[in-house]
């Protein structure tokens, strides 16, 4: 078959991305089918997208995302199947999904992995909540052929207006990618990490307080935050290393515990669990709160630690601190549960069986 990718970012560069079906490209050619990837933005608008001023360029690069979509249109009947990734435009109503399948006729699978019907307003994208149309979510769940969703909340979400909704998990690839386990006995200063982008970082709010404490204590140890900006914590620990994809992998594997706190809200709950899966599947300890797919992801004591107080925090950060052999049997269970459930070859049949 011949599937057309309509996605909103250039091919590797936004994690959702790569995580959810870019990796799976070789899987389909290996299945037979063949298959075209439609940006909505480019790799030049991509560049400044998240950087301050840029005004007309990013004005300039929309409306050519705009254009290309149009034009994509007249190529769309060629395809047997369309994978529409969070949306086709990301202003606006769903002109483009009505059009594909009302007009054109074309099946369309319909995949996304954030509670994207909500308008999550933070400081980091409230100008655009404004224009994103969040209601359309309802709208393209209804017309899809098939709603490939991250987990089991987003999918209950799909079903009231589909009953045609899967969950096809964000998944790590552990063969060619997160291939490495880390070491816990290996000598060196203990690292307690996390790594997101700007928008999440309001999440690590909540364990500042936990990590100065043991600052105050005299405990060793760095706390090290990987994102696209510094953050700014009042904390001797911190070391701030800018996200690199050529790095992604070494930089995640310096960690001996990773951190996964989020906010029990409607929007976290239809997290995927992402940053515990690259924790986990390179044999490092996940610390998460309580929210949405974490607890499926994580068993407390077994694979990580579950953490719902600033004490619970503290807790698991001072027995994970203090025994690098439990810091290694944790961290084996996870990397085990990751190939097992969260893998891209545990996943390849469920993702291939999206286009049946």
């Amino acid at each position: 078959m011949r599937i057309l990718f309509i996605v909103p970012y250039p091919i590797g560069r936004a994690p959702s991305q790569r995580f959810r079906f870019e990796q799976y490209f070789d899987v389909l050619t290996a299945a037979g089918h063949s298959y075209e990837v439609a940006p909505f933005i480019s790799v030049d608008t991509w560049n400044i997208l998240y950087k301050p001023g840029h005004t007309f360029r990013k004005a300039s690069g929309i409306l050519m995302g705009f254009l290309r979509r149009f034009a994509l249109l007249f190529s769309v009947p060629s395809f047997d199947f369309v994978f529409i990734h969070r949306e086709a435009a990301p202003v606006g109503p769903p002109v483009f999904e009505w059009m594909i399948s009302k007009l054109l006729g074309k099946k369309f699978i319909y995949d996304f992995d954030d509670a994207i019907w909500l308008a999550n307003t933070s400081e980091a994208n409230k100008i655009a909540a404004g224009v994103k149309w969040h209601h359309k979510v309802a709208d393209i769940c209804a017309w899809a052929y098939k709603n490939s969703c991250g987990n089991a909340y987003l999918a209950t979400y799909a079903r009231q207006f589909n009953p045609a909704a899967v969950v096809n998990p964000t998944t790590i690839d552990t063969v060619n990618l997160h291939n490495q386990v880390r070491d816990q006995a290996a000598p060196g200063r203990l690292i307690i990490g996390w790594t997101g982008t700007h928008s999440t970082l309001k999440y690590l709010d909540q364990v500042v307080s936990v990590l100065a404490k043991l600052e105050a204590e005299g405990l060793d140890f760095e706390f090290r935050v990987i994102s696209n900006q510094p953050p700014q914590f009042p904390l001797r620990s911190l070391v701030f290393m800018p996200w690199r994809k050529e790095t992604e992998i070494a930089d995640l594997l310096g960690f001996h515990v990773g951190l996964m706190p989020l906010e029990d809200d409607p929007w976290a709950k239809g997290k995927c669990a992402f940053k515990a899966l690259q924790y986990m599947a390179l044999g490092v300890p996940a610390l998460v709160s309580p929210v949405g797919m974490n607890t499926e992801v994580v068993q407390h004591g077994y694979n990580g630690f579950v953490c719902a107080t600033p004490a619970e925090w503290e807790t698991s950060l001072r027995k994970l601190l203090a025994d690098a052999g439990l810091r290694q049997c944790l961290g084996q269970a996870a990397r085990a549960t990751i190939e097992a459930r969260y893998s891209v070859v545990a996943n390849s049949p469920n993702f291939l069986a999206l286009f049946q």
